[in-house]
């Protein structure tokens, strides 16, 4: 089974950078008149210094690496700040089905199935303290799936979530910055454990979730660094009632999940910037139980995705960031094209 990686490992990074603006490169002095003064050692500094309203790359920096990983981000005390993220994926395979009879192939079939999602991701973040920061993320999911036994959409609301950033540390320059992250997956979305076959897709875990993890950041002039650590538990979906081939599935226990992440962030210029991140979850094996008393388990899965971004500065306060991201597993989406901007300019 191909999943997104969820977002908390979901889904941006680092705050408090203090990276030094680059000069102008202007090799070509200007020419002086004649007559005229040579240019002091003054005018030249001035000349090269970055001129009023061109901002500087430790902001840029900053405002690239909160768009790629919510987690490393921190607002001051009762500031709000608002996010949309739009996101497509992509999850392709081809399976062989055969039957064997008597020793013998008696069929043999290629299907191919494909799932198309698009997410629209609205988040809200409230400055609870200087170094507290509550969240609520809201996704809007469209969903289509197309397969050799049947084919459908589903447009619904995705699993919302309640999260907090925690920076227990004053951010300095000479140590690296570390917060703690929490989150809290509530099941609003279309389970997957209530769908009957044909009727659409689901848009939902089917279960509530807990995560906690730890982040870390530090800036090596001039690229900033990044990891993240994090854990997930999720409670069982009970009271279940869905046929699944010969048999009715009643309860669904998920395994633990293990994420982690790590990657940098390069401001080119005081307007472009660059990311590069790498993503992993390991998540154990599911439980499963039917009605007539059968209990199994799932294979473990592992889904990890390299994700290549570029951030644009559109203004001092407003950049919008793309990227692209490219699975590596089985268990990952073939591809994933997201983007991020803030809503409050």
């Amino acid at each position: 089974m191909k999943f997104l990686i969820a977002r908390p490992l979901a889904l941006a990074l680092a705050t408090l950078f203090a990276i030094p603006a680059w000069a102008q490169l202007n090799t070509t002095p200007p020419a002086t008149a004649p007559g005229a003064a040579p240019a002091s050692t003054d005018a030249a500094r001035d000349a090269l210094a970055k001129k009023e309203g061109e901002g500087d790359q430790s902001a840029l920096l900053q405002q690239t690496l909160t768009a790629v990983d919510k987690q490393y981000s921190l607002i001051r005390r009762k500031q709000i700040a608002v996010t949309y993220d739009l996101t497509y994926s992509y999850v392709g395979e081809e399976r062989i089905v055969t039957d064997l009879a008597n020793g013998s192939t008696t069929l043999f079939n290629i299907e191919n199935t494909s799932s198309h999602s698009v997410t629209n991701t609205f988040s809200v973040d409230y400055g609870l303290l200087d170094n507290l920061t509550g969240n609520v993320t809201m996704p809007l999911i469209s969903r289509y799936s197309d397969n050799n036994l049947s084919n459908g959409a589903s447009n619904s609301l995705g699993d919302l979530s309640l999260g907090a950033r925690w920076q227990p540390f004053e951010a300095k320059r000479d140590r690296p910055g570390l917060t703690m992250t929490s989150n809290v997956r509530l099941p609003t979305g279309r389970s997957p454990f209530k769908i009957i076959a044909g009727s659409g897709e689901a848009t939902g875990s089917g279960v509530a979730a807990v995560t906690g993890g730890v982040s870390v950041n530090r800036i090596v002039d001039p690229v900033a660094l990044f990891g993240s650590l994090n854990f997930t538990l999720s409670a069982p979906a009970k009271n279940l009632w869905q046929v699944n081939g010969t048999r009715i599935l009643t309860r669904v226990q998920p395994g633990k999940t293990l994420g982690f992440g790590m990657g940098f962030a390069y401001a080119l210029s005081y307007g472009i910037s660059t990311t590069l991140s790498f993503q992993q979850a390991i998540s154990a094996g599911s439980k499963l139980r039917f009605a007539d008393g059968l209990e199994a388990k799932t294979h473990m899965q592992t889904s990890s995705i390299l994700n290549m971004g570029l951030g644009y500065r559109i203004s001092p306060k407003t950049t919008i960031n793309l990227s692209v991201g490219i699975g590596l597993t089985p268990d990952s989406p073939n591809m994933t094209v997201g983007m991020n901007m803030p809503l409050n300019f």
